[in-house]
């Protein structure tokens, strides 16, 4: 089983979520279920391939008993998807005809529920009914037995629907909604996560946007909601940009220092860590002399696009960095890509001044 599939599962095996989602798409927000009254039943079941007699397993998402007390009244099983699957029908005929098998020795038989819970932006275009995938010989229609899965579009629920939630599926339910109708939309719910962890690798996993997991390992402390989510993503963003930009402009003052002979092809592979001959190879690929910036203004972009995110530079003092640089550049002035700040650009411009006076 992928990692995806595992972190996808974590959210909605917390009796808590489990037993919202049921009493709201089930119930219509009844609360039937109460999160004491569920227990974890089996995931996995076998079946024999009649084409390679291979034994294959499969597993379910999340499924539970529903108790009333030591009286189980029913299977409900919940599975996630973030693309149509033409075969559904028969993934769940599979699932639920393994747990009603699971009950042939049992004193009493329950039934069996399976919700899809779709994650798309689209509406679910597949069939719903185990007949829709079967080519069935003329007379026999009447007599082969059919099933119906039960679709929910997470990203299509209603304001009504998405009130009647309770936890914090609720938050999950809002922001898929947000985003299907806004794909720049900025989280902005501001009720309290209950199961950050569980939360964010859910939409990380669904969204295939890792930020949200990363927030957990940034260093800089737990959120409590979506509009904290949102301030860190920025802050995530503001970061890469920053990275980037450094990147983007440090590759292109070594090619220019290459060009103008000011350190050597040794020199500018060094510094970018790559090989002679792949410093060429990326030089040509930029273009000629010609089709670049001068060097001033390479220089500039460089340190606009190193520096923009922390403030604007001020024009004057831009321009003051250039002309000075320009004056007293010399092969260790190549270094100054590698600084972090625009002080440690103005301490070598004043060291390389005292050296050529």
């Amino acid at each position: 089983m992928g990692e995806k599939d595992l972190t996808e599962k974590i959210l909605e095996d917390y009796n808590d979520i489990f037993a919202d989602i049921v009493n709201v798409l089930v119930f219509k927000g009844k609360q039937r279920i109460k999160p004491d009254d569920l227990e974890n039943t089996a995931l996995h079941s076998q079946y024999r391939s009649d084409r390679t007699g291979i034994l294959h397993e499969q597993e379910r998402d999340v499924a539970k008993y529903w108790l009333n007390g030591k009286v189980k009244l029913a299977i409900c099983g919940l599975e996630n998807q973030t693309a149509v699957e033409p075969k559904m029908s028969l993934r769940v005929f599979g699932y639920e005809g393994a747990s009603y098998r699971g009950q042939l020795e049992e004193k009493s038989t329950v039934p069996v529920i399976t919700l899809v819970l779709y994650f798309g932006n689209g509406h679910w275009k597949a069939g719903k009914h185990l007949k829709d995938l079967l080519d069935i010989p003329e007379g026999m229609e009447e007599y082969v037995n059919d099933l119906k899965i039960n679709v929910f579009e997470i990203s299509w629920l209603t304001d009504e629907q998405i009130s009647m939630f309770k936890s914090d599926f609720r938050i999950v339910a809002n922001f898929f909604v947000k985003k299907r109708k806004n794909k720049n939309y900025r989280p902005d719910d501001e009720s309290e996560i209950r199961h950050v962890d569980a939360v964010l690798k859910m939409l990380s996993a669904v969204t295939g946007d890792s930020r949200y997991e990363n927030i957990l390992s940034d260093g800089k402390g737990p959120v409590k909601n979506m509009c904290e989510v949102a301030e860190r993503l920025e802050q995530q963003g503001r970061e890469e940009g920053r990275k980037e930009g450094r990147e983007e402009g440090r590759e292109m003052l070594v090619y220019e220092l290459v060009r103008n002979q000011t350190i050597t092809l040794q020199q500018g592979a060094d510094v970018l860590n790559i090989s002679v001959k792949e410093l060429e190879e990326k030089m040509k690929d930029v273009g000629t002399w010609e089709e670049k910036l001068t060097y001033e203004n390479t220089l500039k972009q460089w340190m606009l696009n190193r520096f923009l995110l922390e403030g604007p530079l001020p024009e004057e003092l831009t321009k003051e960095m250039i002309d000075q640089l320009v004056v007293y550049r010399k092969p260790s002035i190549s270094q100054i890509i590698v600084y972090d700040s625009v002080e440690d650009i103005k301490c070598e411009i004043k060291k390389s001044h005292i050296k050529n006076r």
